[in-house]
């Protein structure tokens, strides 16, 4: 007898992120001494008629709403039919971004690997168990940490004695404070002088430029210290074909685009339209393990890899299964804060700073399905209200 999906949880919870705050945009985390930033998440259960449970903890406010549009659907299918309810679920969410999606199609995955005692990449294909993690920074900030030029310098090389092989930048962006293109400039230059020739170097302004003059003006800076790519200057929100093609058309270093589009369609035509030269994939923001492989696989055909966004042990189950693909993100890392990542693993999975091996290398997790043991106990310890239930 086929399973069944007998019930989805769904409990939002929040943890502390000590030293960060926000800059004065009120967004970009950032260092800031003695301040405490809370962040949310969700823990995700799919309970089956097995016994075996698909998990996963991630997730955002607009996908919760979303999950409660389309949960109901999933009651009483086989969790096995990820192709069928990913198809079904698209079209149903087709009036919003489908941020909702990833978490659930995560954890159908997760079930189907403990299901079949074996890790998600076994089930997708492996390729490889061990990849090189770059360092990618928090933003800029005016608090004795990366406040400057030379701090960004000074931390890149700190990683690169760490053994990473790759560093990416988050700056100021541009704004209101004339002196940020110039700092962003300056940085590029600090960074590419003291450690360019032994990392590949990133740049990713978030989409913080007003104008396509400052993303031409720090991308001239990019091409003369040979960046490895240039991510999202815009702000258009990374969503403007024309505009990166046009950026792109003027500049030596390689486009990385497609973080902010949703789904398969929109990064098909961004590579077909040439308007980026490495593409952007997330299991989260890409309707699941099911959606991000389907960008892969599209690249794939057009000869361009595929950087995945952000760590995660969904990200690392993907990258395991992708031939084209050059590095892990370790996001955020700074040398007087944690990182970003929850405290809600059981035993040694980690996505802090000191994770990488000797060679600058992250493993993938090689139990069966995610390969994480999820504290439950901590996440229902700082429940933020009521679990959303159906079944």
């Amino acid at each position: 007898m086929d399973p069944t999906i007998t019930r989805i949880e769904s409990r939002e919870f929040r943890y502390p992120l000590e030293d960060v705050g926000t800059d004065a945009n009120g967004f970009n985390l950032v260092y800031e001494p003695g301040e405490t930033t809370w962040r949310k998440l969700f823990g995700i259960k799919v309970h089956t008629d097995t016994g075996v449970t698909g998990e996963y903890v991630g997730g955002n406010s607009p996908g919760a709403a979303q999950l409660n549009m389309f949960a109901d659907y999933l009651i009483g299918k086989n969790p096995f039919e990820r192709e069928k309810h990913w198809s079904e679920i698209k079209r149903a969410l087709r009036k919003y971004d489908r941020m909702g999606i990833g978490p659930v199609d995560i954890a159908l995955w997760d079930f189907a690997g403990k299901y079949y005692d074996a890790p998600i990449h076994e089930l997708l294909g492996t390729y490889r168990t061990k990849i090189p993690a770059y360092a990618s920074t928090y933003h800029g900030d005016e608090n004795g940490g990366l406040d400057s030029a030379e701090a960004f310098a000074d931390f890149g090389e700190q990683c690169l004695e760490m053994g990473y092989t790759g560093y990416k930048i988050h700056g100021w962006g541009g704004g209101d404070d004339s002196r940020n293109i110039q700092r962003e400039i300056d940085s590029v230059h600090a960074v590419g002088e003291r450690v360019g020739d032994e990392m590949d170097l990133m740049f990713d302004p978030a989409c913080e430029y007003e104008t396509f003059a400052d993303a031409l003006k720090v991308g001239k800076a990019l091409d003369e210290q040979n960046f490895f790519w240039y991510e999202d200057p815009y702000r258009d929100g990374g969503i403007s074909q024309h505009g990166h093609k046009k950026l792109g058309d003027h500049l030596e270093t390689p486009i990385l685009q497609t973080e902010h589009v949703r789904g398969l369609e929109p990064h098909a035509d961004f590579i077909a339209n040439g308007a980026t030269d490495f593409v952007r994939a997330d299991p989260e923001y890409d309707a699941g393990i099911t959606g991000a492989m389907k960008v892969v696989r599209t690249a794939e055909a057009f000869g361009l890899d595929v950087e995945f966004h952000a760590p995660g042990p969904a990200q690392r189950q993907c990258i395991a299964a992708t031939r084209n693909t050059n590095y892990y993100e370790l996001a955020l890392v700074h040398p007087e804060c944690q990182n970003t990542q929850p405290p809600v693993y059981e035993g040694d999975y980690s996505d802090m700073i000191d994770t990488i091996d000797d060679e600058g290398r992250i493993e993938v997790p090689d139990g069966p399905g995610l390969g994480v043991e999820y504290d439950w106990d901590y996440i229902e310890d700082n429940q933020t209200g009521s679990v959303h239930v159906y079944e």
